[in-house]
């Protein structure tokens, strides 16, 4: 722990910088913006802001996260902006940087390259009244202006991943890499963003499925780079938006493995227990195929994965269950002391038909021949073995999981 206090020492913390005036209330909407060398858009945004800001006929504050070695930070204070100053240590970190200092009740996140249309927030605003907590931009059910977006973001990178997240998590999204979006502030809190580079947008939309946050679209407008702006990828090179879309991609995977274990998992464990139960006393023929103990191996094999990745699906839904609906829902049907005694009967099922084949190998002077019906049982035995230990060890973990969980909300 000594080492990483240190490391983290070495880090200059965020400063605040705001311009001289009259101290402001306690605003309803705080507009929060990275920053990396803008100063050539900073100035236009910032007025753009304000007369969203009007427009929408709210009190806000616009906060710049600023990382730039150019003029950024110095112009939008003298536009009225607040600007902390951060390291440059990727876009989700500035997010993070920027929570404590953010006051308004509702937050809108964008870019400050004026590709964003500041100008409108009324619709946002409109949102946040209704009582959504979770607002996405969508710049594929706006408009957007010719030249704005690459082909290979317009048609394939951002469309595939944004139909990879809606399979994984059963939503609804148009456009979830659209920088554009707001969330209330206590939502921003409880999301607990981990991400410190492109991959928070995909973390934030996640995490607002996880929370069963209240959640909509809003149309937004999507405008090109002012001329003699480079974008942060053609800064970075050619590799940067395969880099992006993959870290992206690990992001969804990571918060989402229930989808790769749970639903596979109940298949393999019905297709496997469909090879194993008919063979449990001997061989089946059906038609001109005649299923014997390979194919009883075979259902072994899947039973065994089959359960594994149901049990891990179940842990992976634990982990990111932040209404708790899910955990109890699973610890009502896993109790602990029902549970643990199916397990011990699990086991001692398995030993018995397995017996039955040790009782032949010792009666043969330690040999087997031939196939018999205890070779069968002590298959099925085996398995029932497997399967004990197995629901032993999960409901371990999963009555672990929420010590720990509340162990952490105590703390």
């Amino acid at each position: 722990m000594a080492s990483s206090s240190n490391m983290e020492l070495l880090v200059p913390p965020p400063q605040l910088s705001e311009h001289p005036g009259p101290t402001l209330g306690v605003p309803l909407v705080s507009i929060v913006v990275p920053a990396l060398n803008e100063q050539l858009t900073i100035a236009e945004f910032v007025s753009w802001c304000k007369q969203g800001l009007l427009e929408a006929g709210v009190d806000g504050d616009i906060l710049i996260v600023d990382s730039s070695t150019d003029q950024t930070s110095s112009i939008a204070l003298q536009n009225g902006a607040r600007v902390l100053k951060t390291p440059k240590r990727g876009l989700g970190r500035a997010y993070i940087d920027a929570l404590p200092f953010i006051r308004g009740k509702y937050v809108i996140l964008g870019d400050c390259d004026c590709t964003y249309d500041f100008r409108r927030l009324k619709p946002f605003v409109e949102k946040f009244s209704q009582g959504f907590e979770f607002i996405m931009g969508s710049r594929f059910c706006g408009t957007i202006e010719p030249g704005a977006m690459p082909a290979l973001h317009r048609y394939l990178g951002t469309p595939v991943t944004t139909w990879i997240l809606n399979v994984i998590y059963s939503s609804h999204f148009s456009d979830i890499h659209c920088g554009m979006r707001g969330l209330t502030r206590d939502a921003f809190v409880a999301m607990d963003l981990r991400s410190q580079s492109w991959e928070y947008a995909s973390e934030m939309v996640l995490k607002s499925v996880h929370m069963k946050l209240k959640t909509t679209e809003v149309p937004i407008h999507f405008l090109k780079d002012r001329d003699g702006r480079l974008s942060h990828h053609k800064r970075s090179g050619w590799f940067s938006p395969w880099k992006a879309a993959w870290i992206n991609l690990k992001a969804m995977f990571i918060y989402g493995p229930a989808f790769f274990l749970t639903r596979p998992g109940l298949i393999a464990l019905t297709l496997g227990l469909l090879l194993m139960l008919p063979l449990t006393v001997g061989p089946v023929t059906v038609g001109p195929i005649t299923f014997s103990l390979h194919w009883m191996l075979l259902g072994l094999t899947l039973c065994v994965l089959g359960l594994q990745c149901v049990y891990m699906g179940i842990l992976g839904q634990t982990f990111f269950d932040y209404t708790g609906e899910s955990t109890q829902k699973w610890l009502r049907r896993f109790q602990y002391h029902r549970t643990v005694g199916l397990s011990v009967l699990l086991g001692c099922c398995g030993l018995i038909l397995s017996s039955f084949m040790v009782a032949d190998y010792v009666q043969e002077g330690f040999r087997l021949s031939g196939l018999k019906t205890s070779t069968y049982l002590a298959v099925e035995g085996l398995f029932l073995m497997i399967a004990g230990f197995m629901t032993f060890t999960f409901v371990l973990l999963l009555h672990a999981s929420e010590v720990s969980m509340k162990r952490k909300i105590g703390s």
